[in-house]
């Protein structure tokens, strides 16, 4: 009897925190999924984080993905992975450890390979990347920035609703990190491409998209799609960054699950 997954693991990204997953935990707990959504080391609800955001200060990819791994490896079964920008980036580097069920990168950040970074990423980026020292710093996002980034699909108080709500530092040191993998043979977001052991795996990119646009998202599935195993690609035109709470997220939840669901590689007993 073959053993498929019942539990999905979403992970945040950058300047969020587990809370941007709460309309997604209920609607898959619904479906009959046990959700699971540990934040990144050193992350808490957005107050207390805001209220003292140290616990950030440095912290890396490798630190971030170590701590994944331990929980994914301490369950039972392979779950579902859920990665959300950076947190996508997460998922594609847990799955090329040969971890997960399937994994889906949703406006994901890239491993090193991709070459040209997009003028909108890099104004996004701007805020942590213009001074070195940010590197062991963790950096707040204002309302502008944040409107820009994250919310620019919104309306303005809906923007700012949201990173009132769910906005907090973020660590420099993983956008250093990647963006200058590809001048670092050992830059820490190398994967292998072809690596047999690496789950299904869709990425999904948003047309609307300043952070993580959709030409990016495209050429992060030409790298991924040379693995053996099955790699798709979704876009959804009219989306921002900000796409787990934006209207019809639902309906989105529901798809990316379904074909997590319907791609997993199911591990026999």
């Amino acid at each position: 009897m073959s053993a498929k997954a019942d539990t999905v693991v979403l992970i945040h990204g950058l300047w969020m925190t587990p809370k941007s997953w709460d309309g997604w935990v209920q609607r898959f707990t619904e479906q009959g999924y046990r959700v699971l959504t540990p934040g990144w080391p050193g992350v808490t609800t957005p107050e207390e984080t805001n209220a003292d955001p140290s616990a950030l200060n440095g912290l890396g990819i490798t630190e971030i993905v170590d701590h994944y791994a331990k929980i994914i490896e301490d369950l039972d079964t392979p779950p579902i992975l859920m990665g959300h920008s950076f947190g996508g980036l997460v998922v594609q580097l847990l799955l090329d450890r040969g971890l997960g069920a399937a994994g889906v990168a949703i406006h994901a950040g890239a491993p090193k390979g991709v070459l040209r970074l997009p003028l909108a990423t890099l104004r996004t980026a701007w805020p942590v990347l213009k001074n070195p020292a940010n590197l062991n710093r963790s950096v707040p996002l204002n309302e502008r920035q944040f409107r820009y980034s994250f919310g620019n699909v919104l309306t303005a108080e809906q923007s700012k609703a949201a990173w009132l709500r769910e906005a907090i530092p973020g660590p420099g040191r993983p956008f250093f990190q990647a963006a200058l993998a590809n001048l670092n043979p050992k830059a820490v977001t190398k994967v292998d491409f072809r690596n047999p052991d690496r789950a299904p795996l869709l990425i999904v990119a948003g047309g609307k998209d300043h952070v993580v646009t959709a030409g990016f998202s495209k050429a992060n599935y030409r790298l991924q799609k040379r693995n053996p195993n099955t790699t798709e690609f979704l876009a959804y035109p009219d989306r921002g960054h900000l796409t787990a709470a934006e209207p019809g997220w639902e309906q989105v939840a529901d798809t990316l699950l379904a074909w997590a669901d319907a791609n997993q590689r199911v591990l026999q007993p």
